[in-house]
């Protein structure tokens, strides 16, 4: 194959703890992709959530050079992404969306000629509705059929009663985006290698895998239990309930079953594209874009901290001429994606790598002896955690603070903007649970120094703002746990 289709799934929230090496009972089509492939056991993510864990990805940058994070949700156009490289060197592109903030919204439609949204019956370009699916070009939507539509009730109801049906029916979006990406292959002209993105939300919160998946990891007879337990990170952070141990274990068994729902619509998109004709002509990368914590370090979600549960993540790579310099027990962070793809598809672009902070895992270098993540600010913020709940506990506001972190083998160091220091040896305290810091402050000094020479190593995006956001996309991010 002269140059390869590409197609990036992310599982959105898969944290390794639960797919890291891939267990065959669980994920059993992540286990043979991973056998046919390559499983890289230790990828980081920079950031541990959606929007600037998908810039870093689209970018190959990490939070602060690309600008998007909780001060500034946007991804603004002064780097260039995935989908842009690949369109200028000739790719047809096609992006699949299950997340809320991955839309033109918030700046990430950029690049890709087709661009579809799988909670919506009506697809819009501005959450609000069209009558036929849009063609993007160049990710730009069309402005005036936008104007034309919005508001329109209708529009906004079909919506809203179509996102209601497919939640009622165990599927935050996996099901319909490879719908959408089988009708996608069905009916595109042209023999141009294609790049495809599509982010399969699951097992994102809510957590609601179909009964038949979810009772092979939960005790007999608590299917129905472990669906009325309450799923609102956000009111579980600011003390509006609480949950116990055993509500948090039936939690992890729906969390698993998403993963098993979702492993078996990875299947089918691997399906799809044999049927298509492709699978043979495809590299295939899975991943997740963080992790999630379900009751670990006093947490519910993946908000407000840095540890492993939301860093590390599961990252295969299957199909075409893929041999990995790299070791596989190597650290590797998800910004490394952007140039090992380029390399993949033989594009050379010298811009975008130029921006590029990741390293190609097709190239033979020294290497990488850390990982590093930022959390630049909190999201939600003290603010709209006050909007939304009225008075918010005391203990809530030491959230409010951004932090850093650089992990090696042996330790962990995690650095606040009030003074937070945390210093874990990740080696004999895989969990995270001893904090080091006051013990080893001259560990603490040296990591400190680390983390600095770190940030002043690039140059950062002063981004800051709200930025404006439609009341139908604001409901969605607060049923995700995000407002």
């Amino acid at each position: 194959m002269e140059q390869p289709n590409i197609a990036v799934v992310v599982m959105d929230t898969a944290r390794a703890t639960d797919t890291v090496p891939a267990d065959p009972s669980v994920t059993p089509t992540l286990a043979e992709l991973a056998d046919d492939g390559v499983a890289y056991e230790r990828t980081f993510t920079s950031a541990p959530w959606t929007l600037p864990s998908h810039a870093s990805m689209f970018t190959g940058t990490y939070s602060s050079k690309h600008g998007a994070h909780g001060d500034h949700t946007y991804l603004e156009d002064g780097l260039t992404t995935l989908a842009e490289t690949f369109s200028a060197a000739g790719y047809e592109t096609v992006g699949v969306s299950s997340n809320t903030w991955l839309t033109e919204e918030f700046g990430f439609a950029r690049g890709f000629e087709s661009f579809y949204r799988t909670w919506q019956f009506i697809q819009s370009g501005t959450d609000l509705g069209e009558l036929t699916r849009i063609k993007h070009s160049s990710g730009k939507v069309d402005a005036f059929l936008s104007r034309l539509l919005e508001g329109n009730p209708l529009v906004n109801g079909a919506n809203a009663l179509y996102d209601q049906f497919v939640r009622g029916n165990h599927d935050d979006g996996a099901k319909r985006a490879t719908n959408m990406l089988d009708d996608w292959l069905d009916e595109r002209e042209g023999d141009r290698p294609f790049f495809c993105f599509a982010n399969y939300i699951e097992p994102h919160v809510e957590y609601s895998p179909p009964r038949e998946v979810a009772e092979r990891f939960l005790p007999e007879g608590s299917y129905e239990t472990a669906r009325e337990i309450r799923q609102q990170p956000r009111a579980y952070d600011v003390g509006e309930y609480d949950l116990t141990e055993t509500e948090f274990s039936l939690l992890r068994g729906l969390y698993r079953g998403e993963l098993a729902y979702l492993d078996s619509q990875i299947a089918r998109l691997r399906d799809t594209l044999r049927e298509a004709g492709e699978w043979e002509d495809t590299v295939l990368v899975v991943c997740g874009d963080h992790g999630e914590n379900v009751g670990d370090h006093g947490f519910f979600g993946h908000q407000y901290n840095l540890y492993d549960t939301l860093l590390h993540v599961p990252l295969i790579v299957h199909g075409g001429r893929f041999d990995p310099a790299a070791d596989e027990d190597e650290f590797v962070q998800l910004l490394d994606l952007f140039p090992t793809l380029l390399d993949v598809a033989g594009v050379d672009a010298p811009a975008a790598r130029e921006q590029a902070q990741g390293r190609s895992l097709l190239t033979r270098s020294e290497p990488r002896d850390a990982v590093f993540a930022e959390y630049v600010a909190p999201q939600p913020s003290m603010e709209q955690l006050e909007e939304r709940f009225g008075e918010v506990p005391e203990d809530v506001y030491e959230y409010d603070r951004s932090l850093r972190a650089v992990r090696t083998d042996e330790y962990k160091y995690i650095r606040g903007s009030d003074g937070l220091q945390e210093l874990y040896d990740v080696k004999r305290d895989p969990q995270e649970t001893i904090d080091l810091a006051e013990r080893e402050p001259a560990l603490v000094e040296e990591f400190d120094q680390r983390l600095d020479a770190w940030v002043d190593s690039f140059d950062h995006t002063e981004s800051s703002g709200d930025v404006e956001m439609a009341q139908a996309t604001k409901g969605r991010l607060r049923d995700l746990g995000y407002l």
